[in-house]
């Protein structure tokens, strides 16, 4: 099987660069400030060949951030989860996740649907298409039954998984998370390439993992609404280096994930939530705080 895996940093999902019989693909395309490495790493690795397929595992910014790029150089097909093709065809970008989460993404179109279920070959080699429902409801597992390599996107990482996002807007997330889980322990896997960090095989591991790490969360939702607050700062954080601490608040009033959702659950103003986010990155080694900045820490 012709797979090329490109680990990027945490600002910017892997990307999957397959090359078979049936042409070339890749699934995901990072975020939209690292679109132009994306273009350079396919580029790189095809030379003059094309990329003829774009495929999502979901439409989060950060997998999809380079889709425009990639579709101006190469024309390439695109496949996206079929429950957001409508409001891809409309960007509709309050159904998309973007505006929520204070993200950017360039439009891009799509040219065919991926289905829980579906078929697909992928650098010669057969792929089933499957739902992974938690950190993204309409988010898709790819799976090899012939090698055992799962492309598990956010659903499920060395060490944990994405935010669980439906739970903050009122609807179920933890429970479809955890069955998402369970079909990967059925499964079997023998490799996981993870949406960011590094593949593994210790797939027992990682599952045990994220299953005590999401008994942590469900037992107290509120602790699923400060995940999200420390982890939408740090995404801020690693696309801008460095941002004044006291232009925070403001950032978080414009990000409707914080200012409404987390707000609503955790009883606290964006002006509290704002040095509570800050002082957690600290701590947790996760930035630094001089003169009056907040300096991200990789």
């Amino acid at each position: 099987m012709g797979m090329t895996v490109f680990e990027r940093g945490w600002l910017s999902s892997n990307n999957i660069l397959f090359d078979g019989p049936e042409g070339t693909a890749l699934v995901d395309s990072g975020y939209l400030t690292h679109a132009p490495q994306t273009l350079a790493l396919v580029r790189h690795a095809l030379g003059e060949r094309p990329l003829d397929r774009l495929l999502n595992t979901h439409l989060h910014s950060d997998h999809c951030g380079g889709n425009a790029i990639l579709q101006g150089h190469y024309g390439c097909h695109t496949a996206i989860p079929a429950a957001e093709a409508a409001s891809v065809r409309a960007w509709d970008e309050d159904a998309l996740s973007f505006r929520a989460t204070g993200q950017q993404c360039d439009r891009f179109t799509c040219d065919a649907v991926l289905r829980p279920g579906d078929a697909i070959t992928l650098g010669g080699a057969p792929w089933q298409v499957l739902a992974a429902p938690g950190h993204d409801n309409h988010a898709l597992l790819l799976f090899c039954p012939g090698d055992g390599t799962l492309i598990a996107g956010d659903a499920l990482w060395e060490n944990g998984f994405g935010v669980i996002f439906p739970e903050l807007a009122g609807e179920p997330g933890f429970d479809e998370q955890a069955a998402t889980l369970d079909l990967i322990g059925r499964l079997a896997p023998q490799r996981v390439i993870p949406g960011h960090g590094a593949p593994f095989t210790d797939v027992p591991g990682a599952l045990a993992r994220a299953r005590s790490r999401l008994a942590y969360l469900s037992a107290d939702p509120q602790r699923n609404a400060e995940n999200a607050v420390k982890v939408m700062l740090k995404f801020l954080l690693l696309e801008r280096r460095k941002m004044a601490v006291a232009t925070i608040p403001a950032l978080f009033d414009a990000i409707p994930v914080v200012r409404d959702a987390c707000v609503r659950l955790l009883g606290h103003t964006t002006a509290e939530l704002a040095p509570w986010a800050t002082a957690a990155l600290v701590r947790a080694g996760a930035a630094r705080q001089a003169d009056g900045w907040l300096v991200n820490v990789d």
